[in-house]
C-alpha cells in the first residue's frame, strides 16, 4: 500500500509540473509588452518629399515644425523602435529617434528651414504621411521673354543690379564697427547644455540640468525669432547626446555670429547660489571656476586637471581660434548679459568669469556660457522648475543680446 501511495503521489506531481511548463509561455506572453516599431519610408516627388511613418501598433502622436526639423512626438510609451529604410533625398537629410521624459520623438531634419508640410492619417493600419515642400523650390522660375530681355539689358547697363553683386560688395566693405558682416542675415547659435545620457547636474528634488537648459533655450529661441531678424540654430532640439566638439562644429558650419551655451550650476555646497557668465580663457578665474570647467568639460562628471598634451592642444585651439576681437567682444557680451540677469532674476550676482570650457573652444565668433542658477540649491532648483522663471531667464539673456547687437550695429 505505501508503494501504491508513492506511485500516485509521483504521478500527481508529474501532471502538475507538466501543466505548469505548458502554460508558462502563455503567461509570459501576457506579461511582456511588445515594443512598438515605427517604419520610416522617404520618397522624393516632383516638387515635394513624402515621409511615411507606419506601425502595427496604434499610437498617440502630435507634430510640429522647429527650425529645419519636422518633429513627430509619440506620447506615453514605454519604448519605441525605429525601422529606417535607406533613402536618398534632396530635401531630407536624416531621420532620427530621440527620447523625451514622457515621449519619443522622430526628428526629420531637412536641408532648409524654409519649408511647409501637410499630413494625412490612417488609423488601421496606423500610418502618417507627410508631404513636405521647400518654399524656395515652389517659387515660379519661368519668366516671359520680354521680361528676361529687359533684365538682361538692365544688367548690362548696371552690373551692381545683378543678384549677389551688392551682397559681395557689402562683404568686401563691411560697415565700421560691425562684429560680423559676412552675411545679409546673421545667425545666433544656442547651445542647451548636456542631453541624453549626459544629464549634467541634478537637484535634490530630481531636476536634471539637461531638461532645464533645453526649456530655457527653446524660450530664448522663440524670443529672438519674435523680435530680431536673426536665424537661430540650436545645437540640440531634443533630449539627445551632442559631443562638445560637435557643438562648436555646428556653430562654425552655420557661420554663427554669436554662440550662447546655457547651463545650470552645481556645487558641493548646497547653499551656493546666484548666476554667472563666462567667456573663454586658458586659465580659470578661481579654484571654484576651475572645478566647474572640469565638470562641464567631462560629460561623465568631474575630471582630473587638464595637463600635458591636452593642455597644449587647448592652448593651440585657443590661439588659433581667437582673434583678440572675439575675446574682447565675448567679454563685453558676458558683461551685458550678466547685468540683465542681475536685474531681472533678483539672484546673487556672481559676476563674469573666465574658464577653459571646451564647448567654447573652436567657436569662431563671440561666445559665452551662462550658468543661470544653482540646481543643487533647493530654493533655486524650485525656481528652475518654474516656467515663469525659465521665461525670465530667457528674457534676460535676450535683452543682453539685443543691447550687445545694438552697440555693434550702430555705424
Amino acid at each position: 500500500m505505501p508503494k501504491l501511495s508513492r506511485i500516485i503521489t509521483l504521478t500527481l506531481i508529474g501532471f502538475f509540473l507538466f501543466f505548469q511548463i505548458s502554460f508558462l509561455p502563455v503567461a509570459w506572453s501576457k506579461t511582456v509588452k511588445t515594443v512598438p516599431v515605427v517604419r520610416v519610408v522617404v520618397e522624393d516627388g516632383a516638387d515635394y518629399v513624402r515621409v511615411r511613418l507606419s506601425s502595427n501598433s496604434s499610437l498617440v502622436y502630435s507634430h510640429r515644425k522647429s527650425g529645419n526639423s519636422l518633429i513627430v512626438t509619440f506620447r506615453a510609451l514605454a519604448g519605441l523602435k525605429l525601422d529606417r529604410q535607406p533613402f536618398q533625398s534632396q530635401l531630407v537629410r536624416s531621420v532620427e529617434l530621440a527620447k523625451a521624459p514622457d515621449a519619443y520623438l522622430v526628428v526629420v531634419k531637412l536641408s532648409t528651414e524654409d519649408f511647409t508640410y501637410s499630413h494625412r492619417f490612417k488609423k488601421k493600419p496606423f500610418e502618417i504621411t507627410f508631404e513636405i515642400k521647400s518654399k524656395s523650390a515652389s517659387q515660379p522660375k519661368k519668366e516671359s521673354s520680354a521680361a528676361q530681355k529687359s533684365e538682361n539689358q538692365a544688367s548690362a547697363v548696371s552690373p551692381t543690379s545683378q543678384p549677389g553683386v551688392k551682397e559681395k560688395q557689402a562683404e568686401e566693405n563691411p560697415p565700421a564697427g560691425s562684429f560680423s558682416a559676412k552675411k545679409t542675415r546673421r545667425t545666433i547659435v544656442i547651445d542647451p547644455g548636456h542631453g541624453g545620457i549626459e544629464t549634467g547636474a541634478k537637484g535634490i528634488f530630481g531636476t536634471l540640468e539637461k531638461d532645464v537648459t533645453l526649456a530655457i533655450a527653446q524660450k530664448l529661441k522663440a524670443e529672438i525669432e519674435k523680435n530680431l531678424n536673426y536665424r537661430v540654430v540650436m545645437t540640440r532640439e531634443a533630449d539627445v547626446v551632442v559631443p562638445l566638439t560637435q557643438r562648436a562644429a555646428i556653430a562654425n558650419n552655420n557661420k554663427a555670429d554669436l554662440f550662447i551655451s546655457i547651463h545650470a550650476n552645481g556645487s558641493r555646497r548646497s547653499n551656493a547660489h546666484g548666476s554667472e557668465t563666462f567667456f573663454l580663457s586658458l586659465t580659470a578665474t578661481d579654484e571654484e571656476t576651475r572645478r566647474l570647467a572640469y565638470f562641464e568639460n567631462n560629460e561623465n562628471g568631474l575630471s582630473e586637471q587638464i595637463k600635458g598634451r591636452e593642455a597644449d592642444d587647448l592652448k593651440m585651439i585657443l590661439w588659433d581660434m581667437a582673434q583678440s576681437a572675439y575675446l574682447k567682444q565675448s567679454s563685453q557680451l558676458a558683461e551685458i548679459v550678466q547685468s540683465e540677469l542681475n536685474e531681472l532674476l533678483n539672484t546673487a550676482n556672481r559676476g563674469i568669469k573666465q574658464a577653459p570650457f571646451k564647448v567654447l573652444t573652436g567657436v569662431a565668433c563671440p561666445a559665452i556660457l551662462v550658468e543661470v542658477a544653482f540646481i543643487t540649491n533647493p530654493e533655486e532648483e524650485k525656481k528652475l522648475q518654474s516656467e515663469d522663471f525659465q521665461a525670465t531667464v530667457a528674457e534676460a539673456i535676450y535683452r543682453g543680446l539685443a543691447k550687445f547687437l545694438q552697440m555693434y550695429e550702430k555705424p
